[in-house]
């Protein structure tokens, strides 16, 4: 077995994030040519209505959102991958792993789809492969996630690979002028295992 600490300085050549497959789908690293398809995921306030910051004002925005995302895997504090169908290149949508902690081998997962996307089981398939590289490649022990208890699409989904509700935290987040609470999730290792 690796430690965790060296896996996470051979991803890969220290270069850019390893390139995830599904059945249907392709995580890869997002690059400056994806800053439209970004900006057309998080301008969209359906799409950020219970995400933890504003919509994107404009492209130059989505431009730096994008080069902050490549900072930050640089410093291995934040992996965020584009979700494309296999065979295509453009960006449905981002999953991340954050919050990233090598002491205690623990992370926090994000996703988000555009619009134009729901409804297909593409982020389940996108969270599901996150996981599974998440404990396998990094052997990670536990894996972390919120979401608005209104946000019924959300809840259903990390139910639906193993997230374990832990918790509810009050008025944690402040998004589109109202205090919004935040159903916590948790997953651990052994669990994931025997689900498999």
């Amino acid at each position: 077995m690796h430690a965790p600490s060296a896996i996470f300085s051979m991803l890969p050549g220290a270069i850019t994030l390893p390139t995830l497959m599904t059945p249907r789908l392709r995580l890869r690293a997002l690059v400056p040519a994806d800053a439209p398809a970004l900006y057309a995921i998080f301008s969209d306030l359906e799409v950020v209505r219970y995400w933890s910051a504003p919509p994107l004002p404009d492209l130059a925005a989505a431009a730096a959102l994008q080069a902050k995302i490549d900072e930050l895997f640089h410093a291995r504090s934040l992996f965020q991958w584009g979700i494309v169908r296999a065979g295509e290149d453009r960006v449905l949508g981002t999953c991340t792993l954050a919050d990233i902690d090598l002491q205690h081998r623990r992370a926090a997962i994000g996703f988000a789809l555009g619009r134009a996307s729901w409804g297909q089981g593409f982020a389940r398939e996108a969270v599901q492969a996150l996981v599974d590289f998440a404990f396998t490649e990094l052997e990670l022990h536990r894996l972390a996630a919120d979401a608005d208890p209104r946000n019924q699409r959300s809840l259903q989904l990390l139910g639906a690979v193993g997230f374990v509700r832990e918790g509810l935290q009050r008025e944690s987040y402040f998004v589109a002028d109202e205090w919004q609470d935040a159903v916590l999730f948790g997953l651990l290792r052994r669990e994931w295992q025997a689900r498999r």
